[in-house]
């Protein structure tokens, strides 16, 4: 599982840039603003893409993480329209921090899946 490691390491990377790139921002801001936006959905995309690399073996002792909605944003996320748009909201402020809540939550009681060197 030393490969779970560094992803685990993105995952987190990208959901506090997530955080602090929305921090001061509400829906509409985030949606009207082209950088911050784009930056955001590529942020969620990354985690998408690297939470369904997370091999079901690490994925199993980390249950609370909801690994089907973010399968379901990242479909979200690939098409542009409504649905895109409340995605990335629903990502940004409530997907992502609770990924990186339950990281950090599984971090000390789950080292072997964290630590590159285990």
């Amino acid at each position: 599982m030393q490969l779970t490691a560094p992803l685990l390491s993105v995952i987190q990377c990208a959901a506090e840039a997530v955080l602090t790139l929305t921090d001061t921002l509400d829906e509409a801001d985030l949606l009207r603003s082209r950088l911050t936006r784009a930056e955001v959905q590529r942020q969620l995309a990354l985690m998408a893409d690297t939470l369904a690399a997370v091999q079901p073996q690490a994925q199993g002792p980390m249950p609370e993480i909801d690994w089907a909605g973010w399968r379901t944003v990242a479909a979200a996320l690939a098409r542009p329209g409504r649905a895109q748009d409340e995605a990335l909201w629903f990502a940004a402020r409530s997907l992502a921090p609770a990924t990186l809540s339950w990281l950090r939550f599984y971090r000390p009681s789950l080292p072997q899946l964290f630590d590159v060197w285990g």
